[in-house]
């Protein structure tokens, strides 16, 4: 009974360091804290889905703490692996500000351990992200080739098209 308290007092220190980084419009969707038999050497790390990024928070033995931090439209792929003990949810990142180039380098990042079912939240969020995002950077690269390519956008602008009408009424 005791663990399970201190298991739980340990998870509420790590909320508290995720939500002290999160900026003023930004809501914590899911998290996921690392199962204890992964993290027999370190502390236990806490992962998060928010409304504008993934947060990867690691503790410091003796207090503070490391955050990794993936912006969604940086996020190029994710994966999950559900076993017996936990998931290992592996996320894929744009490692270049530019989001519509095809060939930036990724960064790939890496969760062993997590809760299974706190993993799979965390997927479904994620996943969701990743298919909005590749769809603006889909627009934004068609954009990009047009405009390379001295493309025009031909559309019947407001004013443009000739007046049909008054051309058939002089005749």
């Amino acid at each position: 009974m005791s663990s399970m308290v201190d298991e739980d007092a340990g998870a509420r220190r790590a909320l508290e360091h995720l939500n002290s980084v999160l900026t003023a419009n930004e809501t914590l969707e899911a998290w996921a804290i690392q199962r204890r038999l992964f993290a027999l050497k370190h502390r236990r790390l806490v992962v998060a889905a928010t409304s504008g990024r993934f947060l990867a928070l690691k503790r410091g033995l003796f207090g503070g703490f490391g955050l990794t931090d993936i912006r969604w439209q940086d996020l190029k792929e994710v994966k999950i692996e559900v076993g017996i003990i936990g998931a290992c949810l592996t996320l894929a990142a744009f490692a270049s500000p530019d989001l519509a180039s095809a060939s930036a380098q990724t960064t790939t990042f890496i969760y062993n351990g997590l809760r299974k079912d706190q993993a799979e939240a965390l997927y479904r969020i994620a996943q969701g992200h990743d298919q909005a995002w590749r769809e603006k950077r889909r627009v934004r690269d068609l954009e990009e080739m047009r405009a390379r390519a001295g493309g025009i956008q031909v559309g019947n602008l407001a004013g443009t098209a000739p007046d049909v009408t008054s051309a058939d009424a002089t005749q």
